[in-house]
């Protein structure tokens, strides 16, 4: 803080000038803390940059793989290797009915399917204008009059556990009256609640979507689902007039014709009656009408797109160059972080290029700052011992044999390159030709020993070791360095991954830990240097007003001696 009562160079001398040098020394001792911390804070960000690529790595490799599957909410969920669909190539001789696809338990061969019927849910629409309209889209009634108040039941098809059908009420109010808009956002809003078996209320939302056409006036609605379970069914109170005629007018139709040709509009009664989807009927290889509530199915780890009837012919092939590559793309991705570990470990430390202060960062273009600084960023994680031992962890787990029908990876074409390559060691080699000939000749060991997890360790394949070891290594910066803004990226490679970070560390790393304690030295030392500098003015105050005194006796004896 400046001392307000600080006036100098009364006497001559440049006080501030001799004080600012006497503080430049003292000050030293804060630049070079605040340095300490810079340091830190640059380690701090390059162990969260290779934190975020540990995990983009796993995380875009396991999706690259499918050994995660994405849920109907966007969470990832691990699925086993041995259901991965690009392990085998499937084929349809007629993609208008459908196209396939194959998990790695499907045997090689061909699989003859006849699709009899494809799954629908059920669309109702409008056959033609609603007349019952007035000003603004407002329902009338039958002497054209505002609809103020509308009542009706809605049913999917959803049952509840005992068996029940699930009743969706619509119960629309409005004074002013009530539009067609409103009705199909109170339709798509709909909820149910039942009680249970045990007592317990328990709520449905509606299956069914609703629609309307403002410019063609016509009402839609259709089925989420497909499939005999998908239904509409309205039911209304046929004693309330209004609310039968409205029902009426909206002249629902699901496409059938009469003998003219013309649409059938079906009034309440029918729609009472309600309508079914169809569930996909289709015979597969001798098992004849098998039945689906969706166009999407699954046989015997074939899954169909259906698209339309017809018979077609699955062929189902081991893909001996598509599982090459998807090899070959994992370990280029693997690759590409040993050379960046590599070359964190191995950085030159530039002693001489320090943290630039404020003050020096003014006397530089941005350019100059940028160089200065990469310079200074160097070698901050040589030869760290985390990054070393995470390294070296997954180097040594690559040699360990594996139980299964390969022991190790050699077998299959893939070793390690060594050191006299001019790497630090540690990178993946591929032998094509090994490789691709052990794909075809046992291609469920080719994907045990790179994908097979269990509990012992030799039950391991190599990508899952890879992934494992990678993990501890990311707890342990995690631990070291924190989390930065990542700690979502970071929990879908492992959903407890920051358990122990908070239990035992509060959420606060190492380093963090020693950023708030070199911040409370730099306070103290502030301190400490406003004190002093404090103290100096203090000083040089006393000695300007003793040398005012001086000059002021040595004038007043000047003065007599002139007299004389």
């Amino acid at each position: 803080m400046i001392n307000p009562l600080r006036f100098t160079g009364l006497s001559g001398l440049d006080t501030e000038s001799m004080i600012e040098q006497l503080m430049e020394a003292e000050r030293v001792k804060v630049t070079k803390v605040e340095k300490e911390k810079q340091l830190i804070l640059w380690r701090q960000e390059l162990y969260n940059d290779l934190n975020k690529d540990f995990a983009n790595f796993i995380i875009n490799t396991r999706r690259e793989f499918g050994l995660t599957t994405t849920t109907a909410t966007g969470a990832l969920l691990p699925n086993s290797y041995k259901n991965l669909s690009w392990y085998k190539k499937a084929s349809s001789s007629d993609t208008t009915v459908a196209t396939v696809s194959a998990s790695s338990t499907v045997f090689d061969g061909s699989y003859k399917v006849n699709v009899r019927q494809l799954a629908e849910g059920v669309t109702l629409a409008s056959a033609e204008e609603i007349k019952n309209l007035g000003q603004d889209g407002i329902i009338l009634n039958r002497n054209g009059d505002k609809i103020t108040n509308l009542q009706f039941t809605i049913y999917d098809g959803q049952v509840d556990e005992m068996g029940e059908p699930v009743a969706f009420e619509i119960n629309i109010s409005n004074e002013n009256g009530i539009t067609m808009e409103e009705v199909a956002r109170a339709i798509n809003s709909a909820k149910a609640t039942v009680v249970n078996k045990e007592g317990k209320e328990v709520e449905y939302s509606i299956n069914i979507r609703a629609s309307y056409d403002s410019v063609n006036k016509r009402f839609f609605l259709q089925t989420k689902e497909t499939g005999e379970k998908a239904q509409i069914k309205i039911e209304v109170d046929r004693d309330n007039d209004d609310y039968r005629y409205f029902i009426n007018q909206l002249r629902l139709t699901d496409g059938q014709k009469d003998e003219e040709g013309n649409p059938i509009t079906y009034l309440a009664k029918r729609l009472a009656e309600g309508f079914k989807g169809k569930d996909a009927v289709i015979d597969f290889n001798g098992a004849e009408n098998m039945t689906y509530s969706s166009n999407t199915i699954r046989v015997n780890g074939i899954t169909m797109n259906l698209t339309g009837t017809g018979e077609f012919t699955i062929t189902v092939t081991t893909d001996v160059d598509g599982i090459y590559e998807k090899i070959k793309n994992f370990i280029e991705e693997y690759n590409k972080l040993v050379d960046k570990t590599n070359e964190l470990l191995t950085q030159k430390r530039y002693y001489d290029y320090e943290p630039l202060t404020e003050e020096q960062k003014k006397e530089m273009t941005e350019k100059e700052i940028e160089l200065w600084e990469e310079k200074a960023k160097s070698g901050l994680l040589r030869n760290d011992d985390i990054i070393s031992r995470t390294m070296q962890n997954i180097r040594t787990s690559l040699f360990e044999p594996f139980n299964g029908s390969y022991s190790f990876l050699t077998q299959i074409g893939i070793t390690t390159e060594k050191y006299s390559s001019g790497s630090a060691g540690g990178k993946l080699v591929i032998d094509e030709e090994a490789l691709k000939k052990a794909i075809a000749e046992d291609p469920e060991g080719v994907l045990e020993i790179l994908f097979k997890n269990g509990e012992d360790k030799t039950e391991k394949g190599l990508v899952i070791r890879i992934y494992d070891h990678m993990i501890e290594g990311m707890e342990d910066i995690i631990e070291k360095a924190g989390t930065g803004n990542e700690a979502s990226l970071y929990r879908q490679v492992k959903s407890n991954i920051l358990i122990d970070f908070v239990t035992r560390l509060g959420s606060r790393s190492y380093l963090d830990r020693n950023i708030e304690d070199i911040n409370k030295k730099i306070d103290q030392l502030n301190e400490k240097l406003a004190e002093r500098e404090n103290y100096y003015y203090k000083r040089f105050a006393a000695l300007e007003s003793y040398i005012n005194r001086m000059n002021a006796q040595s004038m007043w004896l000047a003065q007599q001696f002139n007299s004389y």
